[in-house]
């Protein structure tokens, strides 16, 4: 039986609306390491999207996310949806 690995949440991971339109931020690593900071974010239809690399902070992380939307817009998001079901990376 394999163990599932216990993930520390960052405290800026959560719900982010804008538009109307809201998805949810989760900032991971493993918990009780230093890892880096993994940044997945997840549509309201539980559609996946993951970035391809760590960020040595979950701020880095964060800011990242925030660029993307300020970049792309939030519905980039739903409009890569639409277009492929499988899960996007960044």
């Amino acid at each position: 039986m394999s163990k599932k690995t216990k993930l520390e949440h960052s405290e800026l991971s959560g719900e982010f609306t804008e538009d109307g339109i809201t998805v949810l931020v989760d900032i991971s690593r493993p918990a009780g390491t230093q890892n880096d900071w993994k940044l997945e974010v997840i549509t309201q239809n539980e559609d996946l999207f993951e970035w391809d690399e760590p960020f040595a902070t979950d701020r880095e992380a964060f800011d990242e996310f925030l660029a993307t939307v300020a970049r792309d817009g939030i519905g980039s998001f739903l409009e890569e949806d639409e277009e492929d079901d499988a899960p996007t990376t960044h």
